[in-house]
């Protein structure tokens, strides 16, 4: 009795699954990258679908319904009907713009118009003569959508077709497809970076050979060290092996320490990560209540307070900020240390203060701008006027429309801030992603630099479709475009 009940829920799962992968399909083929991808993931299930599709044709009726139309619409003399009206049409035209043509053109324009007309009727007046007899047209796409309607065709295409089925299932999900996508062209943008990156790096006057091995080297020891890291092949070949490299995420050895890169950015990212996330999370506390209440007191002794002290923030310089710290925090008072030791986590204090000064000044601005924008809207002052409090229309309504840009500032600042805050690190002597760029671009150590360039497309890139997904998540109208898109 178990069996039976988990066989026919099966049967039920199965159809219902079928009837997903048929639709989305449909939807597909209007597509035509996503028409081509289907063929190739799924190419020996379609393979077996256009024999079937081969045998099937031979009993479409089209064909014989599009030849009786066609000797009909010829025996009544459509065609020259058609001739003639298109005839007196372009003549009237053709006088009322005063324009002189040969009859040559106006009788080959006449049959091109003529043809297209008659063609438009004839595919008409099948397509509802197939539908009287109750018929669809075979082709292949009609084929391949009813075979995948039958449960046991899918079972038994699954395993040759199964990265077809998953990618037309991933389409199905507006969301996923969404994500999918944007995966998608943020392998096209690292790519394009790396490209650009690299062609700069290659057309650089600067000699890595001559600047690591110094003054004094031969030209046998440099000959030596760009055959070794093949700097003596040609462009070509350079860019080949970069991208190769990048693709396989094996980006080579470093000119100066010979380490390897991806090693190198593994061991220096945590630092930096931990840095941003500590100095976002400070900007996000600090910032978020303080511009909100701004907003909610416009012109109050509050407001030009924090937005004053907003302004400084976003005027101090890094640097300056950094050594001022170091100068009254570490060397007069000796309350923090004033260079970055991973043992204490004291030292991580000072650089996330000074990294999140600027984060917290921008996010503090926005939302009191962006609140102040929404709070005047139609819709909060028809809350207001159904008699809701005032925090439930503030907190409601008002916040999270006006966290959308907000989230934007949020978004492309971390991201900036993972690819590296060179100046800070270099301040506090903390060896993250930022100051491992910075050494590498004076050599410059082409490997290094497109590691770490691959690496900050990929974060920006990842950063922004979390940023877009956020949007979906803050704002409902997002969401229902994302689903119709």
């Amino acid at each position: 009795m178990e069996t039976a009940r988990i066989s026919k829920a099966d049967q039920v799962l199965l159809s219902k699954s079928s009837e997903i992968i048929r639709r989305t399909y449909s939807k597909m083929q209007v597509h035509s990258t996503y028409k081509w991808l289907i063929l190739l993931l799924g190419f020996p299930v379609h393979l077996v679908v256009y024999f079937i599709y081969l045998k099937r044709r031979k009993q479409d009726t089209y064909s014989s319904l599009l030849k009786e139309n066609r000797q009909t619409l010829l025996a009544y003399g459509y065609k020259e009907e058609l001739l003639l009206e298109f005839k007196e049409q372009l003549l009237r035209k053709q006088a009322f713009f005063g324009q002189t043509v040969s009859q040559h053109e106006t009788d080959k324009q006449l049959e091109k118009w003529a043809e297209e007309q008659f063609q438009k009727t004839l595919l008409e007046k099948t397509e509802a003569a197939l539908k009287l007899q109750g018929k669809k047209r075979i082709n292949f796409e009609n084929t391949f959508e009813s075979l995948i309607a039958q449960p046991l065709f899918l079972v038994l295409s699954f395993i040759p077709g199964l990265l077809m089925y998953i990618f037309i299932l991933l389409y199905s999900n507006p969301y996923l497809k969404y994500i999918f996508e944007r995966l998608v062209m943020s392998i096209f943008v690292i790519f394009g970076v790396a490209f650009f990156v690299f062609t700069i790096l290659y057309l650089s006057p600067l000699d890595p050979a001559a600047n690591i091995l110094g003054e004094t080297a031969t030209k046998e020891q440099i000959a030596a060290f760009n055959h070794l890291y093949g700097l003596d092949q040609s462009y070509l070949a350079q860019l080949w092996n970069a991208m190769k490299g990048i693709f396989t995420f094996d980006l080579g050895s470093s000119y100066s320490g010979n380490e390897e890169v991806t090693a190198s950015i593994a061991r220096k990212f945590p630092i930096t990560l931990i840095l941003t996330v500590i100095s976002l999370i400070m900007a996000i506390v600090i910032a978020i209540p303080i511009g909100i209440i701004s907003a909610t007191k416009p012109n109050s002794f509050f407001d030009y307070t924090f937005m004053f002290i907003a302004l400084i923030g976003l005027s101090i310089p890094n640097f300056w900020q950094g050594l001022i710290f170091i100068l009254n925090f570490s060397i007069k008072l000796q309350w923090l240390p004033a260079t970055f030791s991973p043992e204490n986590w004291l030292s991580i204090i000072m650089p996330a203060v000074v990294l999140g000064t600027g984060l917290t000044a921008s996010i503090a601005r926005m939302m009191r701008s962006s609140t102040l924008e929404v709070i005047n809207e139609d819709y909060i002052i028809t809350a207001k006027a159904k008699g809701l409090p005032k925090r439930q229309v503030l907190w409601k309504h008002a916040v999270g429309n006006a966290m959308i840009p907000v989230i934007t500032v949020i978004g492309l600042m971390f991201g900036g801030m993972l690819g590296g805050a060179a100046v800070t690190e270099k301040v506090f002597n903390i060896s993250g992603i930022g100051s491992f760029i910075v050494d590498k671009q004076f050599i410059p150590d082409i490997p290094s630099i497109m590691g770490g360039v691959v690496y900050i497309a990929i974060t920006i890139s990842l950063v922004n479709l979390l940023i877009d997904i956020l949007y979906a998540f803050f704002d409902p109208r997002i969401r229902s475009k994302m689903k119709q898109y």
